[in-house]
């Protein structure tokens, strides 16, 4: 008998879509592949993705995968459950009986819902953003399923009309490839998980089930802290999110949450927009050579500023900028931006949970930059741990999938699992001078602060633009 195998299909970023294979015994990952997935801008603020690109993503992925398990002596057959981690806020409408998807997906970072967002908070008694929270654990944000369900249904024909007539099926990432995979039109499955319904602002965190109330209403990187099988609401800008619920009868566990838009993106910008590097790997040596922005500061809001401010009207700024600037002084300012939004989450984490965190776990594709995970841990004053094995996410929808009742082939009991390798960094700068650089940092961000709205300006001739 082979080794019992799990395949783990992940969206974790707008960009790729990546697939591997693990030993339900070992964790090793066996193969890898990655496909990239294409980002449309229609308009400025927009981000778009081709539903069916994505799904083409996933049957390419998953052969390619087992092309190389083939290579490996490895039988396909072998694989005994999929699992799948995906972006959670990403909307999709597709109509029922063509199986055709009746608009782009709307990617998280979008902001189209600005002007939604705020008619709908300027409704809620004292226009607080907060009047769901008790509810959702979330704030009224551009950031959520619901208002950019709402914005489908009341700007695209199709959607519509499909819902007047019953065709129309919503959901995000994971609910449309499970639908298609099981089968689409000719009896697909159409579900989700407790975890991805807790980011529609539309599903009640306490009970566990759609709220009727909430469903009439209408409507980067991130950093979790489980919380166990309470909910912590939080005061001080962070999410209140469901992490887990393994098995029907299993009671569901919590987290607190920030969510940084812009992360890996910025460096992507870097590259793309500025041309300042040819490559994501390029920026560790060009930062790397001055070994500090030297008082240069980059706030990248370009898709507003998430938690702990919940500011769709903020937008990118560069400042700080003298004579001797270069573009080795960007770089360093991009990777150092990403730890202080690390750290503003962090701080609010420490104070809503009222344990500070004694170390940062992490993973994903920064994590390979060493620099960075330097720089956090010196921002962050305390150790960053790093898996020497990177994919932890698709390794954790593994590890559920393989969990999974009628599965069986992986048990997640502490004394089970197997130890992973990691890399340790510790603080190397003094406490004050970690301090001055982000209390620099808080103010860059004020700069960036109400820079958009959807208002009408005074041009100061007592007229309006």
């Amino acid at each position: 008998m082979g080794p019992m195998l799990l395949l783990s299909l992940s969206l974790p970023l707008p960009a790729s879509h990546p697939s591997q294979v693990f030993n339900a015994k070992t964790a090793e990952l066996l193969s890898h592949h990655q496909v990239e997935i294409r980002q449309s801008f229609p308009k400025e603020g927009w981000v778009e993705q081709d539903p069916k690109e994505i799904l083409q993503s996933v049957y390419d992925c998953m052969e390619r995968t087992c092309e190389k398990l083939g290579q490996l002596h490895i039988n396909v057959s072998h694989i005994k459950a999929v699992g799948v981690t995906n972006q959670r806020e990403t909307t999709l409408v597709w109509d029922k009986e063509t199986g055709e998807p009746l608009y782009n997906a709307i990617v998280w970072l979008d902001l189209r819902t600005q002007s939604t967002v705020e008619r709908l908070i300027n409704k809620t008694p004292g226009k607080s953003k907060n009047h769901l929270k008790h509810k959702t654990g979330l704030p009224i944000s551009t950031y959520f399923s619901a208002v950019k369900l709402r914005w489908l249904m009341d700007n695209v024909e199709e959607v519509a009309e499909a819902v007047l007539t019953h065709r129309a099926m919503f959901g995000t990432v994971d609910s449309w490839l499970i639908w298609c995979l099981t089968g689409g039109k000719s009896g697909g499955v159409h579900v989700t998980d407790v975890t991805n319904a807790s980011r529609t602002m539309l599903f009640n965190i306490h009970t566990l089930d759609w709220d009727p109330e909430l469903c009439r209403y209408g409507t980067g990187c991130f950093l979790l802290r489980n919380t166990g099988v309470e909910p912590v609401m939080s005061d001080h800008g962070l999410l209140t999110t469901i992490a887990y619920k393994l098995g029907k009868d299993a009671p569901a566990y919590y987290a607190l949450e920030g969510s940084v838009a812009i992360a890996g993106a910025v460096v992507r910008w870097l590259k793309d927009n500025m041309g300042i590097i040819r490559s994501s790997s390029e920026i560790e040596k060009l930062a790397g050579e001055v070994g500090s922005s030297y008082g240069c500061y980059f706030v990248p809001a370009f898709s507003g500023l998430y938690a702990p401010y919940w500011e769709p009207s903020a937008r990118g700024i560069i400042c700080g900028l003298t004579q001797f600037t270069n573009r080795s002084h960007l770089a360093f300012a991009a990777l150092e931006a990403v730890c202080f939004q690390t750290r503003e989450i962090l701080d609010a984490m420490n104070q809503d949970y009222g344990v500070p965190l004694s170390q940062l776990q992490v993973d994903g594709g920064m994590t390979s930059n060493r620099l960075l995970m330097q720089l956090q841990a010196d921002i962050l004053c305390v150790p960053v741990v790093k898996p020497s094995m990177p994919e932890t996410t698709a390794l954790g929808a593994a590890m559920a999938a393989g969990a999974a009742e009628g599965v069986g082939v992986w048990s997640l009991a502490p004394g089970d699992l197997a130890a992973v390798p990691t890399e340790r960094y510790q603080p190397q700068i003094n406490t004050e001078e970690s301090e001055f650089r982000y209390a620099r940092w808080k103010k860059a961000v004020q700069k960036a602060m109400n820079w958009e709205t959807t208002e009408p300006v005074s041009n100061g001739n007592g007229t309006v633009d």
